[in-house]
């Protein structure tokens, strides 16, 4: 539960400061082809949430404090900063560096999960497709409302 506790904290206080911020950049922003509506973006971390949480247990519960662990702990720290820059700092490009190095990570942890224990990797694979898909958003909005 403390995996999973800990995603969740984190998601949500991203969620709370993005849910701040989207209102108002939605009026001002042009948003790219393939945005999802505002009401999936939590039931979606959520789900990503209990996902990453269930594998980090997984990984955790064959191995202790491992460094694979750490590993996984970088990726949730770069997830945490993502929102900070895009919607705190108002720096989409920012915001590029931070998910580049984000899905450095979750790759790194997927391999390494999936050394340890396979369902611990491939229960990572749909975060990594999320971060992708943002990715997408993030350069779509730099490059729509760049200057």
């Amino acid at each position: 539960m403390g995996f999973i506790g800990l995603c969740l904290l984190v998601a949500a206080v991203d969620g709370s400061m993005a849910a701040r911020a989207i209102h108002y950049s939605h009026l001002i922003l042009r948003a790219p082809a393939g945005m999802v509506s505002v009401w999936v973006l939590a039931p979606i971390w959520i789900a990503l949430s209990g996902m990453i949480g269930v594998a980090a247990w997984l990984v955790w519960k064959r191995l202790g404090a491992a460094p694979s662990l750490r590993l996984w702990g970088w990726q949730l720290a770069a997830s945490a900063l993502w929102a900070p820059a895009f919607f705190g700092l108002h720096s989409p490009a920012l915001a590029l560096g931070v998910i580049a190095v984000l899905l450095l990570l979750i790759m790194l942890t997927i391999r390494t999960f999936r050394r340890f224990d396979r369902v611990a990797g491939w229960l990572m694979v749909p975060y990594a497709a999320w971060c992708l898909y943002v990715a997408y958003l993030n350069t779509g909005f730099l490059l729509l409302n760049h200057g």
